[in-house]
């Protein structure tokens, strides 16, 4: 079985547990989710779920990925400068560079970084039990 049908599985078990109705609308949208490589916003899960499916409103859409959040099965991103975009939590830690003039996000993951916030962290008496990082860059020309 495949990742996304997977991610698809874990979403679909996540809405059946809050009580909400799994329908095709929501499984196009689950498919889109599991399949999306970028980070996009509602409005742009929503135009793919509706290219699968065209009876999927945009309300479906914003109660459905309310109750994923919840559910700890998708993140929201509210990156500096634009509006929330989302993705699935089944990749490992990663972060986030935000390409100020594309709007570009790109995944990557350090470990000297978290090494280093790890150090600071124990330095000042402390153990790190959550973080987000976002870079806000411009290519070099």
């Amino acid at each position: 079985m495949s990742n996304e049908n997977d991610m698809t599985e874990k979403m679909t078990a996540a809405l059946r547990k809050a009580g909400i109705r799994v329908t095709r609308q929501r499984i196009a949208l689950l498919g889109v989710l599991a399949d999306a490589t970028d980070h996009p916003d509602a409005v742009e899960l929503h135009g793919r779920a509706k290219a699968v499916e065209p009876s999927v409103s945009l309300a479906t859409v914003y109660r459905t990925l309310s109750v994923l959040e919840e559910q700890g099965v998708v993140h929201r991103h509210a990156f500096e400068g634009g509006g929330a975009r989302f993705e699935t939590t089944h990749e490992e830690h990663h972060d986030h560079i935000l390409d100020v003039d594309t709007g570009e996000v790109i995944e990557f993951q350090s470990d000297k970084i978290e090494q280093l916030q790890d150090a600071i962290a124990q330095e000042l008496g402390y153990e790190v039990v959550h973080h987000r990082l976002e870079l806000y860059c411009r290519k070099k020309t």
